[in-house]
C-alpha cells in the first residue's frame, strides 16, 4: 500500500526531501508550491509524482503533510489547513529552523485532533531552489523532531520511518531546547559574524586598506554573514528571546576578556586561548551541525600560467564538484594560497587524493 505524502514548498529542502523519501518505492509524493513553474520542474525531475490543482487538493488525501516553507508562511498555512477536510489519522510536520512559533500555531491543529510533530533538518547548500535539490542532502546531518508531550509514540515512529531513506540522524528534542541550542550554535553566531563585518565597514573610511587584509582569515570566519538577510531577519525575530539570553552571556564573556587585557597577565591570556583551542579541537568533525558548512582544501601552488585550470581539470576528470575556488593574498592564519571548497567531506577527501597523485605541479596540499 502506498503512503501518500504531500510536500508544501518545493525549494532546496522540500525538493531534496522529495527525492530522498522516494528512495522508498511505497512513497507517493504530491508537491505544492506557489510557483507553477517550480511544480513543473519538480515533476519533470521526479521529485514529486503529482501536481495538485490547489493547496486544498494537495492536502485532502495525504497521510503525511510536510510544510517546507519559511516559518512565517508555515504558521499561516497551519491555520489554513486546520479548516480543511483531512484524512482521519493524518500527520503534519515542518522543516523550520525555529520551533517556538510553529509549536504555538500547532495548538489550532491539536484542538481539532490533528497530530503535528515539529521538524528541522539541519542541512543546507550554497544554492537554493528546486534546481539545487539533491537526494543525499540530509545524509549524516541531524534531523530534529519536536513532538508535543502528548503526541502518540506511533505517530513519531511513523515519521521516523518516513525519514529513514534520508539517512539523517534523527533526534527528539523539546521545542524550547531546540531553539535554545540553535541560538547558541547557529543563530547567535550569525549576529556575531554580522557585527564583526559591521565593525570592519565602520572603520574602512579611516583605514581604507583594511578590507584588502580582510580577504584571508577574516573573510572565512565571517562567511555566514553572507547569508540571505530576509531569512535571518525572520529567524532573529522568531528566536529573539533566546538570542537576548545569549547576548547577555556574550557581553559577560567580553567583560571578562576586557578585564583579562587590563590585568595583562601572560599566563592567564595563554590559558584563555589554550582552553578555547582544546575545546574547539575536540568538537566533532564527522557530521553536519546546525550551521551549513563548506569543506575547504588549502593548496600551495607554484605561480605559473594555467595551474588553476589544470587543477580544475583534475577534479573534473574525477567527477568531483566544487562549490567555490579563490586565491588568498592575505596569508595570516590561512593555510595555502589556493582555497577550494566542496559540499561534502567525501568530495574533499577524493579531491585531496586526486591532486596528491599529481606530483609534477609542485603542489603542497594542507
Amino acid at each position: 500500500m502506498k503512503t501518500n505524502v504531500t510536500i508544501i514548498g518545493l525549494g532546496l529542502i522540500g525538493g531534496s526531501l522529495g527525492l530522498a523519501i522516494k528512495r522508498n518505492p511505497s512513497i507517493y509524493v504530491t508537491g505544492f508550491d506557489s510557483s507553477p513553474e517550480t511544480m513543473t520542474e519538480a515533476y519533470r525531475r521526479g521529485i514529486i509524482d503529482a501536481i495538485p490543482s490547489s493547496f486544498q487538493d494537495a492536502c485532502r488525501n495525504a497521510d503525511i503533510i510536510i510544510f517546507s516553507t519559511p516559518v512565517n508562511t508555515t504558521v499561516k498555512l497551519m491555520y489554513d489547513v486546520a479548516d480543511l477536510q483531512l484524512k482521519k489519522d493524518v500527520i503534519l510536520t515542518d522543516t523550520g529552523s525555529t520551533k517556538g512559533p510553529i509549536m504555538h500555531a500547532a495548538s489550532c491543529l491539536n484542538e481539532k485532533g490533528i497530530t503535528f510533530v515539529g521538524g528541522h533538518p539541519m542541512a543546507g547548500s550554497h544554492k537554493s531552489g528546486v534546481s539545487a535539490a539533491k537526494e543525499h542532502l540530509f545524509e549524516n546531518a541531524y534531523y530534529i523532531l519536536t513532538p508535543e508531550s502528548t503526541t502518540e509514540e506511533a505517530a513519531i515512529e511513523q515519521l521516523k520511518k518516513l525519514l529513514e531513506p534520508t539517512k539523517a540522524k534523527i533526534k527528539i528534542l523539546h521545542a524550547d531546547e531546540h531553539d535554545r541550542m540553535t541560538a547558541i550554535v547557529s543563530h547567535f553566531p550569525h549576529l556575531v559574524a554580522s557585527s564583526l563585518v559591521g565593525m570592519l565597514s565602520a572603520q574602512q573610511s579611516v583605514q581604507p586598506f583594511v578590507n584588502k587584509l580582510a580577504a584571508g582569515g577574516f573573510r572565512d570566519i565571517t562567511r555566514i554573514a553572507s547569508a540571505d538577510p530576509s531569512m535571518w531577519r525572520d529567524i532573529t525575530i522568531q528566536n529573539r528571546v533566546e538570542l537576548l539570553k545569549q547576548l547577555d552571556v556574550w557581553l559577560d564573556e567580553m567583560g571578562n576578556v576586557r578585564e583579562m587585557l587590563i590585568h595583562n597577565d601572560s599566563a592567564q591570556i595563554h590559558n584563555y586561548f589554550a582552553d578555547a583551542k582544546t575545546f574547539r579541537d575536540e568538537l566533532p568533525i564527522t557530521s553536519q551541525g546546525a550551521l551549513y558548512m563548506t569543506y575547504d582544501l588549502h593548496i600551495d601552488i607554484p605561480d605559473h600560467p594555467g595551474i588553476i585550470s589544470e587543477i580544475t581539470k583534475i577534479l573534473a576528470d574525477e567527477s568531483i564538484s566544487l562549490t567555490n575556488l579563490r586565491i588568498v593574498e592575505t596569508r595570516t592564519d590561512v593555510f595555502g594560497i589556493l582555497v577550494i571548497s566542496f559540499q561534502t567531506a567525501d568530495d574533499r577527501e577524493k579531491a585531496k587524493l586526486a591532486l596528491s597523485r599529481e606530483t609534477n605541479y609542485g603542489m603542497h596540499i594542507l
